[in-house]
């Protein structure tokens, strides 16, 4: 499985958490969410949970799209 990549976050002096993909704006977390993101990112893989919380992973998808002739 190919892991996903190229996702940072920044945390901004009010607590906003600005999470980002290849340099574009993915997300924005403030108050409970933005505590709970940066708790559930400080304790795993990173790139996963990022992508898990911009909601850009697994999307049902990925076994027909490796069966795809054009990706043989």
């Amino acid at each position: 499985m190919a892991r996903p990549f190229g996702f940072t976050y920044t945390q901004l002096g009010d607590g906003t958490v600005t999470i980002s993909h290849r340099g574009r704006a993915a997300g924005t977390l403030r108050g409970p969410r933005a505590e709970k993101f940066l708790a559930e990112v400080g304790s795993g893989d990173a790139q996963l949970v990022m992508a898990r919380w911009t909601g850009a992973y697994k999307f049902g998808n990925e076994r027909v799209a490796r069966n795809h002739p054009r990706n043989g």
